[in-house]
């Protein structure tokens, strides 16, 4: 199993090379690399496709960060990443990417108080962590603008979650040359590709997700909560 390491001394994040979009997270390589067979059952799952047999995993590309790797914060370009895109790839990741949205939102749906949860207030190096659906929500719907700006994709987000992220798109699609997946130089001097921004919007998705449907069924029961991502839980 080919996997990305990203890390900031022991704070690890480990990115699947094949399954776009899937990661763990931990104090170390060994925690994190110990996490990538559920964190893969579930994401096969969602897919609707069959994991592939266990595999010993292999690190294919490393990052040492000076970020703050303990809160998900990343800049790593996958060396992939660099590569042109054919149409078949594209539209196979966008569909993925627009999947993604679409679950999102119908887990966001489902919780029954958006603005009522059982987590405590706790800050990251981008302010308090979202803590009801209604915050995860906007806070996962409002990178939209963010992402495909690092690609010079000037897009709004009105609407869904998925509406704008569509809309995105659309207007990707609108500039010649796309598929050539242009490295680019964006904020803060980080690295972007338009490989990069199709995995860095399942990556987040599942981030907020996962963080999303522990507080619904810890503060409300499992009752009616819509596991979309397919998510393993104690």
């Amino acid at each position: 199993m080919r996997c990305v390491w990203e890390h900031n001394g022991n704070d690890t994040l480990l990115y699947s090379a094949d399954y776009i979009g899937a990661y763990t997270r931990g104090d170390s390589l060994e925690s994190a690399m110990s996490k990538m067979r559920i964190e893969i059952e579930a994401y096969s799952r969602w897919k609707g496709q069959e994991c592939a047999q266990e595999a010993d995993i292999q690190i294919v590309q490393e990052k040492d960060s000076d970020l703050q790797i303990s809160d998900a914060d990343s800049d790593v370009l996958f060396d992939s990443e660099r590569e042109p895109l054919t149409r078949e790839e594209y539209e196979d990741l966008k569909a993925l990417v627009l999947k993604s949205a679409g679950d999102f939102y119908a887990l966001y749906v489902s919780v029954p108080n958006k603005d009522e949860s059982c987590l405590p207030q706790r800050s990251t190096f981008y302010g308090n962590v979202p803590r009801t659906a209604q915050e995860m929500y906007e806070h996962t719907k409002n990178v939209n603008s963010y992402y495909f700006a690092e690609i010079g994709i000037d897009v709004d987000t009105e609407g869904t979650i998925y509406d704008c992220r569509k809309r995105g798109f659309d207007l990707l699609e609108q500039t010649n040359g796309f598929l050539n997946n242009t490295v680019n130089n964006g904020s803060y001097n980080e690295l972007w590709s338009l490989r990069k921004v199709m995995r860095r919007f399942l990556w987040h998705d599942r981030i907020h997700a996962k963080a999303m449907y522990r507080m619904a069924i810890k503060t409300f029961g499992r009752f009616g909560i819509v596991n979309t991502f397919k998510f393993i839980t104690d």
